[in-house]
């Protein structure tokens, strides 16, 4: 398994969010995490990149966790935040050579990398623009870029498609696609869920911090008790309920 969640609480300080997370990825899948605000999936997200430590339970990429090797286990992981997150004096090129300083990757490769990716999301003629020229959605792009020229065994993405037009949304789910055909583990959470069935090998659905269902849309489909529902019908159906309509 890339990615090992076993017994996992976590939260702030003395409040418990997330109870009792189980859950593995391999090597290929795409796995969308699904709940309502509030559920606890940004806290989850946080606390898989180290950014929250577990208050119990254990995080493994590769076997390993945060523990063994803080530095190698960062490298390990890629993360495109809901909202962008730039350095207002960096240009974009700047962001890009930090990114390839962070995963000790060589600059040149990191632009070999990232010129069909700029030229795609329409960026290669501003690689020395600041961020305050971006919009929401150029800052978005930035993110992405820097995410997908790493050697990231797995990507963590929040809410991807907010801020991106139509096209870009089109480009970015194809590097999904690419990035899974070629080995990495994608755990991303969005509210869109025609995307989220139409990209996802399974699902996480998370409910006020607890996983109340997981496995593909089939399976789903069985533990709501819903044949032939779709994924929006079992998402309305568990926040209907707050739980697996089944049990």
């Amino acid at each position: 398994m890339v990615l090992s969640v076993q017994a996992l609480d976590s939260g702030y300080r003395q409040t418990t969010v997330l109870k009792d997370i189980n859950f593995e990825m391999k090597a290929g899948e795409i796995v969308g995490l699904i709940g309502l605000n509030g559920a606890g999936k940004s806290t989850l997200l946080k606390t898989i990149l180290g950014l929250i430590t577990p208050q119990k339970g254990q995080i493994t990429i590769d076997g390993k966790s945060i523990l063994d090797d803080h530095s190698q286990y960062a490298k390990h992981l890629a993360y495109i935040p809901e909202t962008p997150v730039l350095y207002d004096e960096l240009t974009l090129k700047d962001h890009l050579e930090m990114t390839a300083l962070g995963y000790d990757i060589p600059m040149d490769e990191v632009m070999r990398r990232a010129e069909p990716l700029l030229k795609q999301f329409r960026l290669d003629k501003h690689l020395n623009w600041f961020p305050a020229y971006f919009s929401k959605g150029m800052k978005q792009k930035v993110m992405i870029i820097c995410a997908f020229v790493t050697d990231a065994d797995v990507l963590i993405i929040d809410e991807p498609f907010l801020g991106l037009d139509p096209l870009a949304m089109r480009h970015f789910t194809d590097l999904i696609r690419e990035r899974a055909a070629a080995g990495s583990a994608i755990l991303f959470t969005t509210h869109v869920l025609t995307i989220a069935e139409s990209l996802c090998d399974y699902y996480l659905m998370l409910q006020a911090g607890e996983l109340v269902a997981t496995g593909d849309l089939e399976s789903l489909q069985t533990q709501f008790n819903l044949p032939q529902a779709d994924l929006e019908t079992i998402y309305f159906a568990m926040t209907q309920t707050g739980g697996v309509a089944s049990e």
